[in-house]
């Protein structure tokens, strides 16, 4: 975009024209009509509305010269020339051209609504750098360039198709930006535009963009490799002709229509192949090759047939491509075989609309409905990886976590896996278990607890293989498990997991401070709580401004995780209500002041340790079921359960006395629950499998053991934090213990008391 090039200030007097060379206002005017004669797919309407742009465009960059002094407008043309040859429709061509008008000739995204419409305008909005906001690194402002970009492409994934070609563009001309910034731009667009080229399946694009970037990176390796390869073309010249001549011979024997193509191996292609294998130029053979384009599939494998009755194939260089199709929707058939003079040619195979996609990619939805309208097969191709970024944008709000989803996803290799109902699925290389269920839905992975790999049942962080046949089992009440962000592959399941896990927080923290606000309403003689009715909207609205909260949900869950104390919020709202009409109910606020200090206040919180994230218990004291309990509201950490004789209570309460509420015990606790225990026994052979044992004689779980630093001779003393149900398990357990022979003292282990 803009950045890679001189922008002087916007003149907008039209006489500064006159400051331009007659030739280059020439050149400008020479490249639309050229463009001009690519937009014969347009109605002259939208023709019409193309030049409208170009004419704005014209204007808004007057004045500004690019690096090798031809107008600035020679860029946004070549863009639009560049998206015309894909044959995108009129409102892309147009954004093509205004690409660069909102970062650099300070039009408005009002401006361009008003004169061109919406669709057009968020388009370029999509298109604009973030250049107004501060970043602390480069790749951060790369992560937020991208991700506003993604943010277009989830209305319009036209959005990457121009974005990309602005960069080829730019690439193309990068011989005049400063030699200082050619690494930095061309191994950008080696890391980020060439793969995602590659994800959306614009071959082309991406053999040119790798090509280009390899120049600028290695000028002189580029330049020997140019050397080698013209060279070894004239050199091999006679030979590709022969083979060429055979092959169309054979074909018109077989009566098979066909169309052959030469293709030559990129640069880039050769210089990786002989830097990961170690290969000398003279031992790469691959780097001539046929494209032979049939009419339907089915000729595709009779002409695979015919190629083999020609040469010798060589062993394992065979590859379907149509049966199993690539991520991004290429299809063809590779084989290579030992021709004339021993020397080894490629052959791809493919249909013609194959041949669209493996050129154009997802740009072949436009190109197919200009060619076979009504077409459908396209609007499925590269959908599936489109669906997945936006799903991680949409539920992503961190840029650099983003990128990380977003680098992962590109990530070209893959495997090919089977469901239980013979569909073939594309899964990145070093995939899981879990990212299979995500890749199949969110609901299957939310809810999966274990799975087979063919009929084997195998751990959920187990890596999937091409050929595996994998079913995941599920359960409906099962959620996803933390610990499965330390082992997944994608993108997708990552930004799913974490995004159920920060949901159920925050539903829980909700339910806890709608609990919380409904318990100090009461107290001000309010017995209904005000729900989300029309008929409290307007309540709801004043109490919000009053809290600065921008929504009902959040100012309850803020509540629940302690940042607001619900009586302040409670004391205001009671206020609105009266204004509305609702007093106080007079004999409801006499029984609720009669019964504060009782710790069965109708208000209190009952917990059964179902309450997960909104609530936790202590780990100084460790609470279990029988404890007597206070409830103490941390700033942003909700609810935090101590016993009554907590010191580390005693001292929140001398100093925080506000933050604490009533909570007591359900009569059916619904888990066990830790706490902490000390015995000391005598030292020998076997002493801790004995005290195991008598732990586990009662049923008790053993969480954590810690012996401590000191080695003692003669006893040996134990920290164990278990799980039991009630106060009563607990007696049960230090009971059996203490009747252990090797055991001198098994007590509960009490915090001491803070400094």
């Amino acid at each position: 975009m803009g950045n890679l090039f001189q922008q002087p200030p916007r003149k907008d007097d039209p006489a500064a024209a006159s400051g331009l060379h007659p030739d280059a206002v020439n050149a400008a005017a020479a490249s639309f009509a050229a463009l001009t004669y690519k937009l014969d797919y347009l109605s002259p309407e939208d023709l019409e509305k193309v030049r409208q742009a170009y004419r704005f465009a014209d204007v808004a960059h007057l004045g500004q010269l690019r690096n090798n002094g031809e107008p600035y407008i020679t860029h946004p043309i070549a863009v639009a020339a560049q998206c015309a040859e894909w044959k995108i429709d009129a409102q892309a061509l147009m954004a093509a051209l205004l690409h660069d008008a909102l970062e650099d000739c300070g039009v408005t995204k009002g401006e361009l609504i008003e004169r061109f419409g919406s669709p057009v305008a968020e388009l370029v909005d999509g298109l604009t750098k973030l250049d107004k906001l501060q970043f602390n690194t480069r790749e951060e402002n790369q992560a937020e360039s991208f991700r506003k970009m993604l943010l277009a492409m989830a209305r319009d994934v036209r959005v990457i198709l121009i974005k990309l070609a602005d960069r080829s563009h730019n690439m193309r001309t990068l011989g005049d930006v400063p030699r200082s910034k050619w690494a930095r731009i061309a191994s950008e667009t080696l890391e980020i535009y060439a793969p995602i080229a590659h994800r959306l399946g614009l071959n082309e694009t991406y053999r040119e963009l790798q090509d280009l970037s390899f120049r600028y990176l290695h000028p002189w390796r580029y330049t020997t490799l140019t050397k080698a390869v013209t060279k070894a073309r004239s050199r091999r010249r006679d030979l590709i002709q022969k083979v060429r001549k055979e092959v169309e011979a054979a074909f018109a024997a077989a009566g098979i229509n066909v169309r052959i193509a030469g293709r030559e191996k990129s640069l880039y292609s050769i210089y990786k192949k002989m830097n990961i294998k170690h290969l000398s130029f003279a031992q790469v053979t691959d780097i001539y090759g046929f494209r032979v384009i049939v009419p339907t599939v089915i000729e595709c494998y009779t002409a695979l047939g015919v190629l083999h009755q020609l040469y010798k194939p060589l062993p394992g260089k065979f590859k379907d491509h149509i049966a199993i199709a690539k991520v991004n929707g290429y299809q063809s058939l590779h084989t290579t075989l030992v021709g004339p003079s021993s020397v080894s040619v490629e052959f791809q195979l493919r249909t013609e609309a194959m041949h669209v996609v493996a050129e154009s990619g997802v740009a072949a939805h436009w190109l197919y409905k200009v060619n076979a309208p009504g077409t459908v097969a396209a609007e499925r191709l590269g959908s599936q990886w489109l669906q997945s970024l936006l799903d991680i944008q949409d539920e992503t709000r961190d840029a650099a976590e983003f990128w990380d989803h977003v680098k992962v996803d590109l990530f070209p290799d893959a495997v090919y896996v089977f469901t239980p109902k013979s569909q073939i699925m594309a899964m990145p290389r070093g995939a899981t278990v879990v990212d299979f269920a995500y890749a199949i839905h969110s609901n299957v992975g939310d809810r999966t607890v274990s799975a087979r790999i063919n009929g084997d049942q195998v751990p959920l962080r187990t890596e999937i293989k091409s050929g595996d046949v994998v079913e995941v089992i599920t359960e409906p009440d099962a959620t996803p498990n933390p610990a499965w962000l330390g082992f997944v592959r994608t993108g997708r399941a990552r930004s799913k997991i974490r995004h159920h896990l920060k949901t159920m927080a925050h539903t829980e923290s909700e339910e806890l401070g709608e609990k919380l606000l409904s318990q100090a309403l009461r107290a001000e003689g309010i017995d209904r709580f005000p729900k989300n009715e029309p008929a409290f909207d307007p309540i709801w609205d004043k109490l919000l401004r009053f809290t600065g909260s921008k929504s009902r949900e959040e100012l309850l869950t803020d509540i629940g995780l302690g940042k607001r104390i619900a009586h302040i919020v409670a004391k205001r709202l009671v206020h609105m209500l009266a204004d509305s009409g609702q007093k106080p109910d007079a004999l409801l606020l006499t029984r609720e002041r009669f019964t504060a200090h009782e710790s069965t206040s109708q208000g209190s919180i009952t917990l059964d340790g179902s309450e997960n994230a909104s609530v936790q218990f202590a780990r100084c004291c460790r609470p279990i079921p029988g404890d007597e309990i206070v409830g103490y509201l941390g700033r942003g950490e909700g609810l935090v359960v101590h016993t009554r004789d907590c010191p580390v209570a005693k001292k929140l309460l001398n100093k925080d006395a506000e933050r604490f509420i009533t909570v007591e015990w359900s009569d059916e606790p619904v888990r066990s629950f830790e706490t902490g225990v000390v015995v000391t026994a005598k030292n020998g052979k076997g002493v801790l499998a004995q005290v195991a044992a008598a732990l586990a004689a009662t049923e008790a779980d053993i969480v954590h053991i810690d012996m401590g630093q000191e080695a003692m001779q003669d006893d040996v003393e134990f920290r164990f934090v278990i799980a039991v149900r009630d106060v009563a398990h607990l007696t049960a357990a230090l009971r059996n213990l203490n009747r252990s022979p090797s055991v001198m003292l098994a007590e509960r282990r009490k915090v001491s008391s803070p400094g």
